[in-house]
């Protein structure tokens, strides 16, 4: 009795293990994973945007060239704040940070380190496509071993709206 019970108890213990196991994973039984999605946030700023602030430039003119700030702080109001964050699964984590110092309505200074180019950041966003593009011509002896389609008469077409004969306009 000693033994059947010591054996429940082991097999019990076993398969809670093997749930705990199964929680700690994403996916269930290494089969079916749950969808990520790619989470983007704040603003993409790239070496050829940065290059457009110069000291002495205005906040309008700041705005036009990187966008709305993420963080315009009003107790910080000469320091604008661009954060760029991607986070995808299976992909190490992008993130990236611009700050923008103001004196007054002119730029001071502008912090914008190692920023990729554009064509550096759009390689980083986006994902290798594998496809295969499809023949679209048949070989000789494909299109040799195609059926011959029956020849068909094509239909005289019909009149539209009724049939009339008219008697002519003049005696000849």
């Amino acid at each position: 009795m000693r033994r059947i019970a010591a054996v429940t108890l082991l097999a019990c213990a076993s398969v809670l293990a093997g749930c705990g196991a199964l929680q700690r994973t994403d996916s269930f039984l290494g089969l079916i994973t749950p969808y990520r999605i790619d989470i983007v946030q704040g603003n993409a700023i790239t070496k050829e945007q940065a290059a457009l602030v110069r000291p002495g430039s205005t906040r309008l003119q700041v705005r036009d060239a990187l966008g709305t700030p993420l963080v315009a702080d009003p107790f910080h109001a000469n320091r604008w704040d661009y954060i760029f964050t991607l986070r995808r699964p299976g992909a190490e984590l992008q993130r990236r940070s611009v700050v923008v110092h103001f004196d007054g309505d002119v730029v001071r200074a502008i912090e914008a380190p190692d920023l990729p180019s554009e064509r550096e950041f759009v390689a980083s966003i986006t994902r290798p496509r594998t496809l295969r593009t499809p023949r679209l011509e048949l070989s000789a002896e494909e299109r040799a071993a195609l059926p011959v389609p029956p020849r068909r008469e094509a239909p005289a077409p019909e009149p539209i709206g009724p049939v009339r004969s008219y008697p002519p306009l003049e005696r000849s």
